[in-house]
């Protein structure tokens, strides 16, 4: 920022434009990133980019669930809504169903055992050992408030797409009716 002030008080007008627009063009080229100190400094730029690409939403896995369920006519459902506890990913609050599309590498899946990373292992095991623990409270606080938890991880979406997607319609479809009665 104290680079920026600088341009500012050293030129004027459209010279002082120009200038900033140049240091734009070269922070966005060096990929040199604002760090919040709430991560590790990754070794290389490859690392930053790879990991600017991950998004929590409406990732591929989310998706393929939804139009899933869509095409069954299971319709009526919420994305991660606020008054939910946990915000579930997919959530039928008629029915008080919650579904949780979780990434094997992020949540730890049990399934597939993904590897840990190479660098700032501590981090790492850490932030991991919080993602599950915060899964294991969210899934608790959910089923003692009488909602029905599904959880569904991307490894079974990637290997056994038909007969993970028969299991969460056959159960919701189950829910739905147990609840009519």
């Amino acid at each position: 920022m104290s680079e920026f002030w600088s341009l500012i008080t050293e030129k004027p007008g459209l010279e002082l434009f120009f200038a900033i627009i140049h240091k734009i063009e070269v922070l966005l080229k060096t990929r040199e990133f604002l760090r919040d100190g709430r991560n590790p400094i990754p070794i290389s730029n490859k690392t930053s980019e790879l990991f600017s690409k991950i998004h929590g939403k409406n990732t591929k896995p989310e998706l393929f669930i939804r139009k899933a369920l869509w095409r069954n006519k299971l319709r009526g459902y919420r994305l991660w809504p606020n008054l939910v506890p946990g915000r579930p990913d997919i959530c039928f609050t008629k029915y008080k169903i919650a579904i949780f599309v979780n990434g094997c590498f992020w949540h730890r899946c049990p399934k597939c055992n993904p590897p840990f990373p190479k660098t700032h292992e501590d981090f790492w095991r850490e932030k991991f050992a919080k993602n599950v623990a915060r899964d294991h409270i969210k899934n608790e606080l959910l089923e003692e408030q009488g909602w029905k938890v599904f959880t569904v991880w991307e490894c079974e979406i990637k290997n056994y797409p038909e007969q993970t997607l028969r299991r969460l319609i056959d159960a919701i479809t189950q829910e739905k009716e147990d609840a009519r009665l």
